[in-house]
């Protein structure tokens, strides 16, 4: 059925029930997993001319440690399962757009990632990543709660 499972995480509390829920299903079906963290561009309204590149730099870093631990969970949760996980951090992306561009170009047939499910003007002023997945995505998605 599906051969390459990407599953979309930040190392939150539902997120990593998603990813649970892809590992599994990756080590029903026999299929390849891909994990991947996304950080965000940094989007100032009004830049700041006194801020140094060195904080902007610190800055980025720490969000590529924090992905990195992330995908590392990711992949010692997928050992315990025995299976195999590649991970990808991508930088600088919009969650929708990253994680869909890299369902492309990795071949997967499948996306899992959590949806807090809010609606309204919560899914408004918060995000609503997970619709534009589902929406945007040609491969199927599937969304843990």
């Amino acid at each position: 059925m599906f051969k390459h499972v990407l599953i979309a995480t930040d190392g939150s509390e539902l997120a990593t029930k998603a990813l649970h829920a892809g590992l599994g299903l990756a080590k029903s079906l026999g299929a390849k997993v891909t994990a991947i963290a996304i950080t965000e561009p940094r989007t100032n309204l009004v830049p700041d001319k006194t801020a140094k590149s060195a904080q902007a730099d610190e800055y980025d870093a720490a969000l590529a440690n924090a992905a990195q631990a992330v995908l590392t969970n990711a992949e010692a949760e997928a050992r315990k399962l025995g299976l195999s996980c590649a991970t990808v951090h991508v930088a600088n992306e919009f969650p929708a757009e990253g994680i869909l561009k890299e369902a492309k170009t990795r071949g997967c047939d499948v996306i899992v990632m959590a949806s807090h499910g809010r609606r309204g003007l919560a899914r408004l002023l918060l995000g609503g990543e997970t619709l534009r997945v589902v929406t945007h995505s040609p491969i199927p998605v599937l969304v843990c709660r």
